[in-house]
């Protein structure tokens, strides 16, 4: 089977500066460099394997196909469509960050 295309949505990017952000001013720019590495890393994998990510576990966004896959403390959030694989948003899994997708 052919690779799948991954695409961070504008929201996922957005996520993914702020990540990037909070790591330059607390740690450092090596550690920002890093961090969004591998989140970067994580989420290629899934042109590969696009459902290596467990479905998720809210019952209104496993109804609409959202999976999600683990980095850390990050949870990447997305669908596969097609040939793509869309990345929704990359977030901390502590929040409460499934009402950013209802």
């Amino acid at each position: 089977m052919a690779d799948r295309r991954v695409e961070l949505l504008p929201a996922a990017w957005r996520d993914m500066d702020r990540i990037a952000d909070w790591y330059l001013r607390q740690v450092g720019a090596a550690a920002a460099q890093r961090i969004t590495d591998r989140l970067l890393d994580t989420m290629k994998k899934l042109e590969t394997f696009p459902y290596m990510g467990a479905q998720h576990p809210d019952q209104e966004l496993a109804r609409r196909d959202f999976r999600k896959v683990l980095c850390g403390n990050y949870v990447c959030v997305y669908r596969v469509l097609g040939q793509s694989v869309c990345v929704y948003r990359v977030v901390d899994g502590r929040a409460d960050y499934p009402k950013l997708l209802k």
